[in-house]
């Protein structure tokens, strides 16, 4: 067989044998799809076999595992390709920092031709529009911020590693700095908050709703000193990211790669797998209801996802599985990329109905139990997935995907096809360069602090403070603060002003009142919070 003739899209079904025929005819879709490879049989490949996957169906979900090293960055390189060419918008997370070469053509070669003519693939080099991001700054790329309250309790007790109870008493705070006014921008406003919470003033706050102990105060406080340490307080600030710039198209119609550059904080796994939840919330929340489109509206890679699951309550885990259930209908598509699907609670692995599963190794006894678990989350098939998952090669993986009609499709072993953008990272200056060029860099690069919490509380201990050195000093006592109309507080035990509860003074500010009035202002109103606590945001 020629090489052009390996090349032709599809074979005669006759031509295969019987086994292989049954496997290929699930994957002959009408409608577009993306093609991943051409399958493996009794050794060899068949490009006349072509394995696919409905574009109908990539709101679906998906997961994309395997042992390191045996090509999961570049499967999920080569979907956001070809999604990107269908005109759908892809987000990446980018954490060994070898992906950005998806912006730039890839390098002709002895290897790539081969692959090329053994799946039957007509490759040519191609870069792909794309957008990098860097969270908080650190590292090269837009930098990506949230803001402590759109955050929300959840998803940040998660970070701080909070137990249960720790967690319930965070949004316990954050609900007592909604109902006050009080909007958390960054990690300092929290620390003030908390900090007033636990003084005697805020512990008369707390008495109706319940208390805040001084234990658990300080358990808090000390998290968020140590986050700080870690340099997160970059992460947190204005102006905050908009997640609507992920679902953006280029000029000429293909969907955008938005490529979260994460190599700075890879040491930092817990925080950037817990943005990238945010990320999703804060989708699900602003995402109109639109049922099963005929391509996804956004395609989300999750890498690393073991992280965002370890250690996480119950809570949590029911809030990723509310929304990962949910932002289907939201027309977004989630694929976890993880190592083994033991790593994915059941209750998410099971709405993950596409599945590309690289090699697994069986070195140890946890290896083969894993494997066997692995083995179990496959449909039945004429393969023996125990031996073939342990015999696959780099570049291979067992398929099997949902149909244009929703039903699995036989499990197909695979050889996948080569990424025609840059396997590798491209230069540093050039990533640079891409940053500095982008519309978004003027309107995300410079960090904004306001004012906020921490500095109106701050503003009202000093009043507080003033007011009773003069009350001391038997000066009379001050006009109501934002009063203005002549009256005066009442008389306290001694003849002297009665004293205001700091949150009374911010709260009764003319400041606030003036801020409270504005259109569109989130203060002096609870925010509507989504699964995970993150706030709904006007735009």
């Amino acid at each position: 067989m020629t090489a052009q003739e390996s090349q032709q899209p599809s074979g005669d079904p006759a031509a295969l044998p019987p086994g292989a025929a049954a496997v290929a005819a699930g994957y002959a879709f009408e409608g577009p799809a993306l093609d991943l490879g051409a399958l493996l049989w009794d050794g060899s490949c068949l490009p006349g076999a072509p394995v696919k996957v409905p574009l109908s169906v990539l709101n679906r979900h998906g997961l994309i595992a395997g042992a390191t090293g045996t090509g999961k960055t570049k499967t999920l390189q080569l979907m956001a390709e070809q999604l990107s060419a269908h005109g759908v918008p892809v987000f990446l997370a980018d954490v060994k920092g070898d992906v950005s070469g998806v912006s730039a053509p890839g390098q002709d070669g002895e290897r790539v031709r081969e692959r090329a003519a053994e799946v039957g693939q007509e490759w040519t080099a191609a870069g792909f529009p794309a957008e990098f991001y860097a969270l908080g700054g650190i590292g090269p790329g837009i930098p990506l911020r949230a803001t402590v309250t759109d955050f929300g309790p959840l998803l940040l007790a998660k970070v701080l590693q909070l137990n249960r109870t720790q967690e319930q008493s965070l949004g316990l705070i954050f609900h007592y700095a909604d109902t006050k006014g009080l909007e958390l921008v960054d990690l300092k406003d929290l620390r003030a908050v908390v900090a007033f919470l636990v003084s005697e003033e805020g512990r008369a706050e707390l008495k109706g709703i319940g208390g805040l102990s001084t234990a658990t105060a300080g358990v808090i406080l000390r998290s968020i000193t140590a986050f700080e340490q870690e340099g997160a307080s970059a992460f947190f600030g204005e102006p905050e990211f908009d997640t609507a710039e992920l679902l953006r198209t280029a000029p000429d119609g293909r969907g955008l790669v938005s490529v979260l550059e994460l190599p700075a904080v890879r040491e930092r796994p817990r925080l950037f797998s817990t943005f990238l939840m945010w990320l999703l919330a804060d989708l699900f929340h602003d995402l109109p209801e639109a049922g099963d489109p005929e391509k996804p509206k956004l395609v989300f890679f999750f890498d690393e996802a073991h992280l965002l699951f370890d250690g996480a309550s119950k809570a949590f885990l029911e809030s990723i599985t509310q929304t990962v259930r949910l932002i289907r209908s939201k027309g977004v598509g989630v694929f976890f990329v993880t190592q083994t699907p033991r790593d994915v609670p059941s209750e998410v692995l099971g709405q993950l109905g596409n599945r590309v599963q690289h090699a697994l190794r069986a070195f140890t006894p946890d290896d083969a139990k894993a494997l066997t678990a692995t083995v179990r989350t496959f449909p039945k098939s004429a393969y023996d997935l125990e031996e073939v998952l342990t015999g696959l090669g780099t570049g291979e993986a067992v398929v099997t995907v949902l149909d244009e009609r929703g039903a699995p499709t036989p499990v197909a072993a695979t050889r996948l096809r080569a990424p025609r953008s840059l396997m590798g990272p491209v230069d540093a200056a050039v990533l640079e360069a891409a940053v500095s060029a982008s519309p978004l860099h003027a309107r995300y690069a410079q960090a904004v602090d306001r004012e906020s919490a921490y500095e109106r509380l701050t503003d009202a201990q000093r009043a507080a403070e003033a007011e009773a050195e003069r009350a001391a000093a038997g000066e009379p006592a001050r006009e109501a603060a934002g009063g203005g109309d002549g009256r005066r507080e009442p008389a306290g035990p001694r003849g002297g002003r009665r004293e205001e509860s700091l949150a009374e003074q911010v709260v009764g500010s003319g400041v606030f009142r003036s801020l409270a009035r504005s259109v569109g202002t989130r203060l002096g109103r609870e925010i509507t919070r989504s699964l995970f606590g993150t706030a709904r945001r006007g735009r």
